[in-house]
């Protein structure tokens, strides 16, 4: 309660990842576990038991931040299986399923913005279903999420449903863009032996996630300014808002709140992990930073392209590295929970 009451914290978000090391390693949950293994759950089950008995614990400790904010804030999101990034049919199949299981309205069901999963999203929204949409980078892949978005609630006024409190945000992952941009930079540096371009290369690191982000926020401000949204916000509708996710800074050469200064701004929301945000709490600095430095941005995309670094190629490779990762995560929680099986039938 410290980090709703004293840090203003509106929400929480889970993954296989963020799972892993409480369930495998901490003992908090292996009364629980027993109790599921005793049943004849296999690994699956017991991780699916456990993160929904956890998310509908955050849910109702969040329910007055959502009554007070009218549906704008107090959710908590849980993820389908990262196995399915690629199965629309299969990732629908389990987002009604979570959603049935959850029953609760300041619930969000993660979905990646995979080829797959755009579709999957769509309907999903079409059925009144809150999403958090997740793993998205690039510029286009975010139109397509927005479209999908505003489509399904256009489906729902057609068939004269209601469209209001269908929450859904678009998670963008920040740091993983300078990641691999700064390594994809130290590569070229490497095949080039001109001084002066060494360090032209060198004044992009550390500068293309935010830029990207800035950029990713004008064309919120324009999709959500037209008028096809504004009919939609007459009949109740909230906008689409994005979702900094993945901002804890990688590099120490860099400042350890980089990400979460740089990106505050109206209409948006921020998720830290604990250390990110005991950092900013002790020497972070507020300011409407967003919209800082937009020329700046063009034009550290538009070099990035000219040196051979291609926005395209970088943004697709982060997406499937993005959804392998989590995949791997998911495989290795599975293999902790059959691990800790063991460990407990011993005792």
């Amino acid at each position: 309660m410290r980090l709703i009451n004293e840090d203003g914290i509106t929400g929480a978000t889970g993954n296989p990842t963020i799972f892993e090391q409480p369930i495998s390693k901490d003992t908090a949950y292996d009364e629980q576990m027993q109790q599921l293994l005793g049943e004849g759950k296999n690994a699956q089950e017991v991780y699916e038991a456990l993160a929904l008995t956890d998310v509908m614990k955050a849910a109702q400790i969040l329910r007055f931040i959502y009554e007070q904010t009218d549906g704008r804030d107090g959710y908590v999101s849980i993820e389908v299986s990262p196995l399915l990034a690629y199965d629309t049919a299969g990732t629908l199949a389990e987002t009604r399923r979570l959603w049935k299981a959850l029953n609760s309205p300041n619930v969000m069901i993660k979905i990646p913005a995979t080829p797959a999963g755009i579709p999957a999203i769509h309907q999903a929204l079409v059925e009144g279903i809150n999403i958090n949409i997740t793993l998205i980078f690039s510029i286009e892949n975010y139109r397509q999420v927005v479209e999908a978005y505003l489509s399904a609630l256009e489906e729902r006024r057609t068939k004269g449903q209601d469209i209001k409190r269908i929450a859904s945000v678009a998670s963008f992952f920040v740091s993983r863009v300078d990641v691999l941009v700064d390594q994809l930079i130290e590569d070229k540096i490497k095949t080039i032996s001109l001084h002066a371009e060494q360090q032209k290369l060198r004044g992009l690191q550390g500068k293309i996630a935010i830029a990207n982000a800035r950029l990713i926020y004008q064309e919120f401000k324009r999709l959500f300014a037209n008028r096809r949204f504004e009919v939609l916000k007459h009949l109740g509708a909230e906008k689409q808002r994005p979702l900094w996710a993945s901002t804890s800074t990688k590099n120490p050469a860099y400042r350890d709140v980089l990400y979460a200064e740089e990106l505050i701004g109206p209409d948006t929301i921020d998720t830290m992990p604990l250390k990110t945000i005991e950092n900013f709490r002790d020497h972070g600095r507020v300011r409407y930073s967003l919209e800082d430095a937009l020329p700046e941005a063009k034009a550290a995309l538009a070099a990035l392209e000219e040196e051979g670094i291609h926005y395209d190629q970088v943004t697709q490779q982060l997406q499937e590295e993005g959804v392998q990762r989590f995949a791997d995560s998911f495989c290795a929680l599975l293999a902790s929970i059959d691990h800790k099986r063991k460990v407990l039938r011993t005792r």
